[in-house]
């Protein structure tokens, strides 16, 4: 019996010491595991840590697939809720050999509506409808009312580039 008390009092006592040692063991010697996991997971990075692109960069990088102009005259431009924002009017060229989508926002069933200008490279082609990419409903509610001044307009048969959007 003091045989069995001394067995268990030794195997506490060195249960005791092997586990103070762990901590100060584990300071000294990195998990191997954590190692690995470390080597192959990349940082993470912040918006702010990544380069600007600029919407040019960001139409190039969604497919730009070649269209007439004449398909795109009528069709409905929707918000990223999939609402109709307009209805495409017109594709011009601006002196700085822009192009732009000429949009007739906002009113009700075509009365009251004005036109705006967007922007080609903040739009994407999606089916039979354009999908407004990088342009929310408050900057159409905000942009003026187009005015048709140093802006050619593309004859139908025109055929230019927009972005392939999945909407």
């Amino acid at each position: 019996m003091r045989s069995e008390r001394m067995a268990l009092a030794l195997a506490i006592v060195s249960i005791a010491l092997l586990h103070a040692t762990i901590p100060a063991a584990a300071e000294v010697l990195p998990n191997p595991t954590l190692a690995v996991a470390e080597a192959v997971v990349p940082a993470a990075t912040t918006e702010d840590e990544r380069p600007p692109t600029t919407a040019e960069q960001r139409m190039q990088a969604r497919y730009p697939q070649p269209v007439r102009v004449g398909d795109l005259i009528g069709l409905p431009v929707l918000d990223d809720g999939a609402r109709t924002l307009g209805r495409v009017r017109r594709v011009v060229r601006t002196n700085k050999n822009k192009i732009e989508l000429i949009v007739a926002y906002g009113g009700f069933l075509g009365w009251g509506d004005r036109l705006i200008a967007v922007p080609l490279e903040v739009v994407g082609i999606a089916g039979r409808q354009i999908a407004s990419l990088d342009m929310p409903r408050s900057e159409y509610a905000a942009a003026p009312t187009w005015r048709n001044t140093d802006a050619q307009a593309l004859p139908n048969d025109a055929t230019i580039t927009i972005a392939f959007a999945r909407h």
